[in-house]
């Protein structure tokens, strides 16, 4: 039959990892299980949101959910338990009394180690600990104690003073491992409790007793007055809401923070003919090379400014504080910004550079769904190395765009619209845009800022440019 001791020793936390490298907190957006339910490896157990995003984590190991330790909504620091959960056969040490001593000069073999689940952010340990030998096994408690009172005495006796009496050193409590966890997590310290095991193991019932409520005093105390605190601040909730800041929003605000009081921004603008480019657009959706993917001016807008990039090299680099140095970037990871119900948040599409017009109208299909279904991981959001920021779709016709952390250069577009418009000598009613580029000043310079800016505004008039240049 399992005994209690046997079922308390299987229960093992799983605590929140970090999901973002580096992150401190996430916040439990959902649980997918509930006390009672049962749980198998690798199974989603619940949705938190970091500072990043949303990410969905599974449980390491079977078992039965035992308690969740928080409820949906809740912050939680990262390396605190949220879930426990009760393994079958979980190890559990046996608390009974061995037939026999273990012989005087042997030491106790360790025991084969535990699973350790491996999870983002953590990895795999093990303790070196070993049990010492105590000295002196075969003599009684009681006897030992007899024995070390006499050689103090003796020694006492021999130096005339007591001060040449010296202490043993101190031991190491015995415990068994269950032991030695339930007193940790109790925040029991074994050196003060009293041992009633055999040989002076300290057991389970001994941890509990130490942490045992001390029986009431009889004398009534009045109670003392609470400290003075400060008032709560109170507000008129019928013309006022207030909302916490957390998660991706709060990230994103601490984030632009830090980059509009570090990097030097300057804006630059352009307006810009883009009946053409707009023309374009149509014809590509009848392109069978791109049936089912998504065609519309933010594709070829993304292609322009790789192929400005790539006719300006030196704009995609980025500011190493620490080291004083410009990392100038092979390759270009082109951030999106998308607005999310979480708040605004940049995935980008590694080595876009690398991609045919298919592959990137695909990549940018692909971005814009999982960032919309709040899926987006934050290794999609790392790395980025210039942005498009698509103000444009708001009805917006420009911006002073801030730069995302660690980037060189940011382009806003703005929405495209029938404006009356000089062409070939005559004003004709043409589609038309405005470009917003902010960039780093202390790695670019006005002269390359403005020749980035003409060549994606260039390309944009007279799309062709997409084959000469590019």
């Amino acid at each position: 039959m399992t005994t209690m001791t046997e079922v308390e020793a299987s229960v093992r936390e799983f605590k929140m990892p970090d999901v973002g490298e580096g992150l401190t907190e996430a916040e439990i957006l959902k649980w997918y299980v509930q006390p009672g339910d049962t749980v198998t490896d690798g199974q989603v157990v619940c949705e938190v949101e970091t500072a990043k995003a949303a990410v969905e984590l599974p449980i390491p190991y079977d078992g039965v959910v035992h308690e969740l330790r928080f409820p949906e909504g809740t912050t939680v620091a990262v390396g605190t338990s949220i879930i426990a959960v009760a393994v079958a056969g979980g190890g559990a040490a046996p608390e009974e009394t061995p037939a026999a001593p273990a012989p005087v000069k042997e030491e106790a073999k360790p025991a084969a180690p535990a699973r350790t689940p491996v999870l983002v952010g953590y990895g795999v340990s093990t303790s070196a600990t070993k049990r010492r030998p105590r000295k002196g096994a075969e003599i009684p408690a009681q006897e030992a104690s007899t024995v070390a009172s006499a050689t103090a005495a003796v020694q006492v006796e021999l130096n005339g003073h007591a001060s040449a009496v010296t202490s043993p050193p101190s031991s190491r409590p015995l415990a068994k491992p269950p032991v030695r966890k339930l007193a940790k997590d109790l925040g029991v310290d074994l050196a003060t409790v009293t041992p009633s095991g055999p040989d002076g193991i300290i057991t389970r019932e001994d941890v509990h007793a130490a942490v045992a409520p001390a029986p009431a005093a009889e004398p009534v105390q009045a109670p003392k007055p609470a400290p003075l605190s400060p008032a709560p601040v109170t507000y008129d909730t019928t013309r006022e809401t207030r909302i916490p800041v957390k998660g991706v929003r709060r990230a994103t605000a601490a984030a632009m923070v830090g980059s509009a009081f570090t990097a030097p921004h300057v804006t630059e603008f352009v307006t810009v003919d883009v009946t053409r480019t707009m023309k374009l657009i149509e014809e590509l959706k009848q392109d069978k090379e791109l049936q089912g993917l998504r065609v519309n001016p933010l594709l070829l807008i993304a292609k322009a400014l790789l192929v400005a990039v790539k006719r300006n090299p030196d704009i995609n680099a980025s500011w190493d504080d620490a080291a004083q140095e410009i990392v100038l970037k092979h390759y270009v990871n082109l951030g999106i910004a998308a607005a999310t119900p979480r708040g605004l948040i940049v995935p980008n599409i590694k080595d876009a550079h690398t991609k045919t017009l298919p592959q990137l109208a695909e990549s940018l299909g692909e971005l814009v769904s999982t960032a919309r279904d709040g899926k987006t991981s934050p290794a999609a959001m790392q790395g980025g190395t210039v942005t498009i920021t698509n103000v444009g779709v708001f009805g917006i016709d420009t911006g002073t765009p801030i730069l995302n952390p660690g980037e060189s250069a940011i382009l806003a577009v703005g929405t495209i619209k029938l404006q009356p418009w000089v062409h070939k000598g005559k004003v004709k009613p043409r589609q038309v845009t405005t470009l917003a580029l902010s960039f780093d000043h202390r790695l670019v310079d006005g002269e390359l800022g403005s020749k980035v800016l003409a060549d994606v505004a260039a390309i944009l008039e007279q799309p062709k440019r997409l084959i000469t240049w590019g």
